[in-house]
């Protein structure tokens, strides 16, 4: 059996959602000491609530792209508050898993995500990231 799933090699060789966005609306940023893994996820959310469009910038290993990646498809168009409720186990999942040594860097990912929601809540009213 490969390391890793036809997916994950999709993601890391495809990466969907590259880059940053001028002007969010919410920023978020995650890393993991220990392997060095850093991810930014950038939003721009309409009036609505809706997550009109996502980036990521993701300093890692295949893993991380690959669930950077994923995770920006799988929020692209969603209200905030179903982006809110993405799991490490959902993006792991819908990239047919990840090997166990590399499950924290899905865990990376749910982690960006909620911290660009909770800077978008605290900036609600404020002016934009940039």
């Amino acid at each position: 059996m490969a390391l890793y799933s036809e997916k994950v090699m999709d993601h890391f060789i495809n990466p969907r959602n590259v880059g940053s966005i001028e002007n969010a609306d919410a920023i978020g940023e995650a890393g993991n000491a220990k392997c060095g893994d850093i991810m930014k996820m950038y939003l721009k959310i309409d009036d609505n609530g809706i997550i009109e469009d996502v980036k990521f910038e993701t300093f890692g290993c295949a893993s991380a792209i690959a669930s950077s990646s994923m995770a920006t498809e799988m929020i692209k168009g969603k209200p905030v508050s179903e982006a809110a409720q993405l799991t490490n186990k959902a993006v792991t999942e819908a990239l047919d898993g990840l090997p166990a040594h590399k499950i924290h860097c899905s865990v990376l990912a749910e982690e960006a995500i909620k911290k660009a929601l909770d800077n978008y809540y605290q900036n609600e009213k404020g002016e934009k990231n940039e």
